[in-house]
């Protein structure tokens, strides 16, 4: 290699080099818009990984609560189903006739028009009966035992701060009627005695019952024995709920029950609350009274008690002040939702409007048989 040739080569090296850096150069500003750098596109690169990623988790999130919301509506219409389920049983028990009506009960007259089977008016200041239809016929009382289950639990005075649980022996196996105590629900005596009258809960009434000394038998026993002693001779209670058929009386039994029921200070303040709010210990619920005369200003009521299963019908008994009279009023078997408090309102209209009272006023005091 001459001499000459080095220079020649190095000159060629250079402009390699010269080539390669424009190259380079021209690569870098035909990628990166013009006054970034490769900083800046490396910032960038990472921005669009990072909106990838967002949008991804976005997604996600949406995706999330469609099937949160999915989950809502399925809990929503399950509830809606079981609630139809619910009504159509009710309905279905309904279109049943009760045994007053099988009997033809229904058929008799009175001078108050009332739709109810059997109805018993008693003037309680006088003693005297102002209206009588069917008033001596035996006949299932549901829920109305619940008068007697708390008078009997008051008389063995037992600590009304006591806590009750209910378990699964209060559970309903006899109708499958849904309860809103659930099981583990823990309340105190007084406040089970208060959901049995006002809200006529029978898993209350039932637990109440099984914390009797000797259990439930010997609280059927005792309400049995009380009937007894009151002198309720058309009266059998087979349990503390009312669920069963074989609880029996007729209308002008019923009607002293509430006289001897009205002695106790707890039944009537308990009977006529307007409604009560509990902790379940999952939730606080509110409990109303299955009465809506309670909190009707034109009535004045001092002691009640609805009751309702299918072969008793729709059954109401009230402690009510009339024109100034205590009067006891006692509709059983009615068939229809409404038709118990119906007839109540009808009852009233017809006592007012026919002087009835006035006449019981002036009258003396008479003895029932």
């Amino acid at each position: 290699m001459t001499s000459a040739t080095v220079p020649s080569l190095r000159c060629r090296a250079l402009k390699v080099r010269l080539w390669l850096s424009v190259v380079l150069a021209w690569c870098t500003f035909a990628v990166l818009p013009p006054g970034l750098s490769s900083d800046a596109g490396s910032a960038q690169a990472r921005s669009k990984t990072e909106g990838k990623q967002a949008g991804v988790a976005k997604k996600s999130d949406k995706a999330k609560a469609g099937k949160r919301a999915a989950g809502k509506s399925t809990r929503k219409v399950a509830r809606a189903r079981k609630s139809w389920r619910v009504r159509n049983k009710t309905r279905r028990a309904e279109a049943r006739p009760t045994l007053a009506r099988a009997f033809g009960l229904h058929k008799a007259s009175d001078p108050a028009g009332l739709r109810s089977s059997a109805a018993f008016l008693l003037d309680v200041d006088s003693g005297r009966v102002l209206l009588d239809k069917n008033g001596g016929q035996v006949l299932p009382i549901a829920s109305i035992t619940k008068l007697m289950t708390v008078m009997v639990v008051l008389d063995a005075e037992q600590s009304m701060r006591e806590m009750l649980t209910i378990s699964r022996e209060d559970i309903d196996r006899q109708r499958n009627s849904s309860s809103r105590l659930p099981v583990g629900t823990r309340l105190s005596r007084r406040e089970m005695i208060q959901l049995a009258l006002m809200a006529s809960a029978n898993r209350a009434a039932n637990a109440l019952g099984r914390h009797y000394p000797g259990g439930l038998t010997a609280f059927v026993s005792a309400m049995n024995a009380k009937a007894r002693l009151l002198g309720l001779f058309d009266t059998r209670f087979a349990d503390p709920t009312g669920l069963s058929g074989a609880n029996v009386s007729s209308a002008r039994d019923l009607a002293r029950l509430m006289q001897a029921a009205a002695e106790y200070k707890i039944l009537r303040e308990d009977s006529t609350l307007d409604s009560l709010q509990v902790d379940t210990g999952y939730r606080v619920q509110r409990f109303g009274n299955t009465n809506p005369l309670v909190h009707d200003e034109q009535w004045d009521v001092a002691l009640q008690k609805t009751g309702y299963i299918s072969e008793a019908g729709r059954c109401l008994t009230m402690l009510t002040r009339i024109d100034g009279r205590m009067v006891a009023m006692v509709f059983l078997a009615s068939q229809g939702r409404l038709t118990r408090i119906a007839d109540a309102r009808r009852a009233r209209n017809w006592l007012l409007s026919s002087g009835e009272l006035t006449k019981m006023a002036s009258a003396g005091p008479e003895t029932t048989n």
